[in-house]
């Protein structure tokens, strides 16, 4: 079928899972922020260090935006997301910055997990970019 419409129920449905996704990248991307800066905080506040640097968690907080970006590849939901893409990039570079400064620093192998993570984020938006102007031209 050459012009398939999506029926209503079935937009709106996709619109809510959409909303859940974004909202669930944003919290976990707020508490990534609060969890890197409480280990200094802690040292400042209390003069010993009682949180530790983030390591196998700042992984799974570079999964989330990663698993955004893949469960949004269809064209309309990627472009449901254009507003969101810069906060998106930004986490992304976040997380990448953090997690090779940590990995090489103090040589943690999960951080080196979270940077390979980070960069398979870039990617896919890359590419699902690239897609979206093939498309529009």
């Amino acid at each position: 079928m050459a012009g398939k419409e999506r029926r209503p129920e079935a937009t709106d449905r996709t619109e809510r899972r959409l909303a859940l996704r974004l909202g669930i990248f944003k919290w976990v991307f707020l508490l990534s922020m609060l969890r890197m800066f409480a280990a200094p905080a802690s040292k400042d506040f209390f003069d010993e260090q009682l949180v530790p640097w983030p390591t196998w968690d700042w992984a799974v907080c570079a999964l989330v935006p990663v698993t955004l970006i893949l469960l949004s590849r269809r064209p309309d939901d990627w472009k449901e997301l254009a507003g969101e893409r810069s906060l998106i990039r930004g986490a992304l570079a976040l997380y990448l910055l953090y997690a090779l400064m940590g990995a090489i620093g103090r040589n943690h192998w999960s951080l080196w997990v979270a940077a390979g993570i980070c960069l398979v984020g870039f990617a896919s938006m890359w590419h699902l970019n690239r897609k979206e102007r093939l498309r529009a031209a």
